[in-house]
């Protein structure tokens, strides 16, 4: 299975994402269904690129949650940044002995935009699929399909923003509560030395 270039930093981002394995999100559903219905797809995939499988943030017509990276279309894909349109599986080399295409969900036809950060990062694709061979997109189509994937990393980047946020609020709220005690006692202190020096002067008068 050839990898990335940038493997180990694009693992590393897909950590600070911190999106695997989580719940689905209206704002990743919504992606997955408008691809579905735009390409009348029976199935269309939100699909993160971990180390040893690809994981579905959302998916429309398939209720697997994840399959093995090794044998995953999507892997292939984010060596590229253009969309990659697979026709007709069966004629591919690279994907006939597939057990996705020997087997469920069958596939013929597949077409995934590459998942790309600011950083030149493929985290995975938003892709479509059918079990009937398609021709290639047409240049419209793939562009859409790009911009339905550059969406998706907009949502990516705005919810690992909104976690960053809520991990320094966190932090600011914990960093406060362990110097409360510390600013009491100093405080004490100070009231105490103010009494103290308060009866000296009133021994001298």
């Amino acid at each position: 299975m050839e990898l990335p270039v940038n493997e180990a930093e694009r693992l590393a981002c897909l950590v600070r994402y911190g999106i695997l394995d989580t719940e689905h999100e209206e704002c990743f559903d919504r992606l997955t269904r408008i691809a579905a219905v735009a390409f009348e797809a029976p199935i269309a995939l939100l699909s993160l690129v971990d180390a040893n499988r690809q994981w579905f943030k959302s998916a429309v017509g398939l209720e697997a949650k994840e399959t093995p990276r090794e044998i995953s279309f999507c892997t292939h894909a984010i060596m590229g940044r253009e969309v990659m349109v697979v026709p007709d599986a069966p004629l591919d080399p690279r994907f006939r002995d597939n057990p996705l295409v020997s087997g469920a969900p069958h596939i013929r036809f597949y077409a995934g935009a590459p998942l790309v950060t600011n950083d030149d990062l493929a985290m995975g694709t938003l892709c479509i699929i059918d079990s009937q061979a398609r021709s290639p997109l047409s240049d419209r189509d793939a562009r859409l399909l790009k911009e339905l994937a550059a969406m998706a990393v907009d949502e990516l980047e705005a919810r690992r923003e909104r976690r960053e946020t809520a991990r320094l609020r966190r932090d600011a709220k914990t960093c406060i509560a362990n110097l409360l005690p510390a600013a009491r006692s100093l405080q004490q202190a100070r009231n105490a030395e103010g009494i103290a020096l308060a009866e000296s002067l009133l021994t001298r008068l």
